[in-house]
């Protein structure tokens, strides 16, 4: 059996941040809409820094940068990833619509199908929602998706933690949009 080691930092090959910025992205917006947790707004940029998501928007009551709470979980990614504040969720979409992107909610509906079953196209653009740790993703906003994916749960919990939420979605967006 071959000797393993643990990588050190230095030796991880990590790019800087200007090297960052120039990266060609994957086409995916996140959207965070009305996300109350400083710890799921910072756990969200890191994750969108991992899978080089273009840039996420924060709407209504989602806390914005810099914060120290935010930073926490974000480890600097606040500097590498783009982002800009919205506040109302509705105007971010139809902007979002009119930049020609599918804007896909992360959310339990009456017509949301299982996420692993959504054909993602290497020719579109992808705005994901994610929504209010509570109350999910805004009333007043859910006839502009064009539709409403959920992940499969087969425990006897009805939902994941909005940032473990992400990193799901955004792995699978990346895997079928990069790889």
């Amino acid at each position: 059996m071959s000797s393993t080691k643990k990588l050190k930092l230095e030796e991880l090959g990590r790019i800087d941040i200007e090297t960052f910025k120039q990266t060609e992205k994957i086409p995916l917006v996140v959207v965070l809409d009305n996300v109350r947790s400083m710890h799921n707004v910072g756990a969200v940029f890191r994750t969108a820094d991992a899978f080089i998501v273009e840039k996420i928007i924060l709407c209504g009551i989602t806390p914005q940068p810099p914060h120290r709470e935010i930073h926490k979980a974000a480890l600097g990614a606040t500097e590498s990833v783009d982002w800009i504040y919205e506040k109302n969720i509705s105007e971010a979409l139809q902007n979002l619509k009119n930049e020609n992107y599918k804007i896909i909610g992360i959310e339990q509906t009456s017509t949301s199908e299982i996420m692993t079953d959504y054909a993602i196209n290497k020719g579109e653009k992808y705005a994901l929602v994610l929504g209010n740790e509570v109350d999910g993703l805004s009333d007043e906003a859910l006839p502009l998706y064009d539709t409403f994916l959920e992940i499969p749960q087969l425990g006897t919990k009805h939902s994941l933690n909005v940032s473990v939420c992400g990193g799901i979605v955004m792995w699978e967006f990346f895997k079928n949009l990069k790889m």
